[in-house]
């Protein structure tokens, strides 16, 4: 065997290799999606902590139209076009009308939500228990 038949035989498990990875993954826009929904529930923690640590109600707010999402002390984000979202939640503590918003109360308590992110099928769930302020995410199948 030549130097040239052995680094193609090379180059082509390195290609099965990249073409596996992607669809165990589902892709870019499935590594998109699970990132989303990791910041989402990172955000939501975040808010969290700061309504136990400053002892007053703090507000997560996500805007599904816009793509975006803002969380004390300033911090926002967006998340990508291509995924979409679907917010259940408190409808008194909403902003505006297609906006959704979860507060978090002193004692860890919220108004709960859910915040679904989807690309096709394939879906996040990101839960806020109201009782306890529990954020949990979950897998899940995408509602249409």
């Amino acid at each position: 065997m030549s130097l040239l038949e052995m680094l193609l035989v090379i180059a082509l498990i390195a290609a099965i290799g990249v073409l596996t990875v992607a669809a165990l993954t589902g892709g870019v826009a499935g590594m998109q999606l699970r990132s989303a929904a990791k910041e989402i529930a990172a955000q939501l923690r975040f808010t969290r902590s700061q309504a136990i640590a400053t002892g007053r109600p703090q507000k997560f707010t996500l805007d599904p139209s816009a793509h975006t999402w803002s969380a004390p002390s300033g911090r926002r984000g967006e998340i990508p076009k291509k995924v979409r979202i679907v917010f259940t939640g408190a409808r008194e503590v909403q902003p505006r009308r297609g906006e959704g918003a979860i507060v978090f109360f002193a004692d860890g308590a919220s108004t709960g939500g859910r915040v679904q992110l989807a690309v096709e099928q394939a879906a996040w769930n990101v839960d806020v228990a109201w009782l306890t302020g529990e954020v949990k995410l979950k897998r899940s199948e995408a509602r249409r």
